[in-house]
């Protein structure tokens, strides 16, 4: 008996480590939007084609910060080359796109990885385009936590394949 509780116990700790580095921490990240951004001018601004071009951060900032971010958030691993700085909530849905509370190093080795948050991001970024999720239900979703919206919004992700051209 005293085994199975120790397997369980350990098996418990080993799904909370893995994904605490999934999700950011709340603290250091809480998420930050551009104030510029409404539901009202979503049309000449988010859901204008390359409009994100036009305020994406330079690298030099993003790569910069990142590593700072590494050793915030205590990750044993501190290769910035294992993490994409990435913005909680997208660009594509009115995230602020320097400020460091929506920035964070997102780890490259996971199964919730970049790639993952990615379909999500194209996914409720389509939904937002075509009216189907409002500009605030969307980046409340990733302010909370992406990976339960990406479970949750499963209906999206099936109609908004990512990288389908729109």
């Amino acid at each position: 008996m005293k085994m199975k509780a120790l397997v369980a116990s350990t098996l418990m700790v080993t799904a909370v480590r893995c994904l605490a580095g999934d999700v950011p921490d709340p603290v250091l990240t809480p998420g930050a939007i551009n104030p510029d951004l409404t539901q009202r001018n979503i049309r000449s601004t988010v859901c204008s084609r390359g409009w994100t071009k036009t305020v994406r951060p330079p690298a030099f900032y993003t790569n910069q910060l990142k590593k700072i971010q590494i050793r915030q958030y205590g990750y044993a691993d501190t290769s910035p080359r294992d993490y994409e700085e990435d913005h909680l909530i997208p660009l594509s849905l009115g995230g602020h796109p320097t400020d460091p509370r929506n920035l964070w190093p997102e780890p490259r080795k996971s199964v919730w990885d970049a790639d993952r948050k990615d379909e999500l991001e194209f996914a409720l970024y389509m939904g937002v385009c075509h009216g189907d999720v409002s500009l605030e239900e969307a980046r409340r979703a990733f302010a909370t936590n992406w990976i339960d919206a990406y479970k949750r919004y499963d209906s999206l992700l099936g109609r908004y394949r990512y990288g389908a051209a729109d």
